[in-house]
């Protein structure tokens, strides 16, 4: 048994799939193949049954692979002790970040962090939340940037900002006059909300208790905030948009925004990290850059009203 056998039987079960199971791990699909199956003759076991499409694990094969897991992550945590003892912040350093972050916050760390720090490799994938917390899991995601609370016993999280809500109201609207929004102003007006599996869709609904989803001849969903702002803009309504994605709005944007009388809602923004997560010193300095990152102006302490979405 080697530790490169069991990073292969690791892939084949993330990706639940032999090809893509050998590109992730940049070899070739017979080398792969023929490794995972000398494994198996050496264990006298199938850990895989390839009979099914999706490969799945079999009943013993699911308790060596999470086994193989274990092995795998403190083979990594002695490469990383070797790293800090040496002072170093190097190393690959795989991101997941949710839609309605990732053209707003990214921007604003991203090159500084790559800049500061040159020995660290950064891949970023925008994910929905529940597949960023779905790779953390598999170990194919080293951290994710999500909006919390989260409820996973194996997930941790830590703690970065409150992002404020804002309404995107159209110069039409019957709300356009109003110097403040409560919440039971939304729903008054037709709102354009995100996609289903975005998580500020279920916070919307869960602040505007009122909601209902109407029957009209125009219903759009997008999974893109300047989509709906581009909506609004052309058909009316209103739209909800986090702090950060209100920096960049043209001046003549500006006068469309409405704030929420306080209490004012909130999302809190968080770095999450299985349980079991190491490359604990790029976490730590990934933490310290995007606060440093982010406008004075935008809480780093919760003091208002945090949305939740589930």
């Amino acid at each position: 048994m080697t530790i490169i056998q069991f990073e292969y039987i690791i892939a084949v079960d993330n990706f639940r799939h032999f090809g893509k199971a050998a590109e992730a791990c940049f070899v070739t699909q017979p080398t792969l193949s023929m490794q995972v199956q000398k494994l198996e003759d050496q264990l006298g076991v199938l850990i895989f049954d390839r009979s099914k499409q999706p490969v799945v694990p079999t009943d013993i094969g699911r308790r060596i692979i999470a086994q193989a897991r274990l092995v795998v992550g403190e083979s990594k945590r002695v490469q990383e002790i070797i790293a800090e003892e040496k002072g170093e912040v190097a190393g690959e350093l795989s991101i997941g970040i949710i839609p309605t972050l990732s053209p707003y916050l990214l921007p604003l760390f991203i090159h500084n962090f790559t800049e500061r720090y040159p020995k660290v490799k950064v891949t970023v994938y925008e994910l929905i939340t529940e597949e960023v917390v779905r790779r953390l899991k598999n170990e194919v995601l080293d951290i994710g940037i999500i909006v919390t609370p989260y409820e996973d016993p194996g997930i941790i999280s830590k703690t970065m900002f409150y992002e404020e809500f804002f309404a995107y109201v159209s110069h039409r609207s019957k709300l356009f006059e109003k110097e403040t929004l409560v919440a039971d102003d939304i729903g008054e007006d037709d709102i354009w909300l995100l996609n289903e599996g975005h998580c500020m869709r279920e916070q919307v609904i869960n602040l505007c208790k009122n909601y209902k989803d109407r029957q009209t001849q125009f219903k759009y969903e997008s999974g893109s905030l300047e989509a709906l702002k581009k909506i609004v803009d052309m058909h009316g309504g209103m739209t909800m948009l986090p702090e950060l994605a209100t920096l960049d709005l043209a001046p003549s944007k500006k006068q469309f925004l409405k704030r929420f009388k306080e209490p004012r809602p909130v999302r809190e923004v968080s770095l999450v990290m299985h349980r079991s997560y190491l490359k604990r010193k790029l976490v730590e300095v990934l933490h310290k850059e995007i606060l440093a990152a982010i406008p004075d102006y935008i809480n780093i302490q919760k003091n208002k009203e945090v949305i939740k979405w589930k």
